[in-house]
């Protein structure tokens, strides 16, 4: 049986996710990000509300906008992030090296199969590790880090096989 409280944030949720989301998308790239961050607002909103207000839709969206500022600022500092080791690898290799190599193919990778490389050769984990951070089976894991492999192999220039077989790939 649910509580009173948790009948009445159904409702919240039922009657505002539409404009919330609405909201969100037009702000951000993707439907994606939308979606997580429209979700975002309604569990800041379960931990925050008293029993004693109802949060209306301005408060709703309000929650939305800082959520959105934070992706923003999240976004700008990986991409400030990875401009920097970039350079640094120009810098200390040159423009030509495979490090930078393997730094703009990670850079163009979907976030999905940057994050599970990173896992597997930054972090060392093995695909049992990976399967518990990802939350899924250990054969799931498996295989989107072979998928994150293949994509990484295409994104890199002709003739760096060298690179892939140094690093495993």
């Amino acid at each position: 049986m649910l509580s009173e409280r948790e009948l009445a944030f159904i409702a919240i949720h039922k009657d505002s996710y539409p404009s919330v989301f609405k909201f969100v998308c037009r702000r951000v790239e993707s439907a994606e990000v939308a979606e997580e961050i429209a979700a975002d607002v309604f569990r800041v909103v379960w931990q925050k509300w008293t029993d004693d207000s109802r949060p209306d839709l301005p408060y709703l969206l309000t929650v939305a906008r800082n959520l959105v500022g934070n992706a923003y600022r999240s976004r700008d500092r990986r991409l400030a992030l990875q401009e920097k080791l970039r350079t640094t690898a120009v810098q200390r290799f040159g423009d030509d090296s495979e490090n930078v190599a393997v730094q703009d193919a990670m850079e163009r990778l979907r976030e999905k199969d940057r994050d599970i490389l990173q896992m597997a050769y930054w972090d060392g984990l093995g695909s049992a590790d990976i399967a518990k951070v990802l939350q899924c089976s250990e054969s799931a894991a498996r295989v989107r880090l072979h998928r994150a492999r293949t994509a990484f192999r295409k994104q890199l220039p002709a003739g760096a096989e060298s690179t892939t077989q140094k690093m495993g790939v």
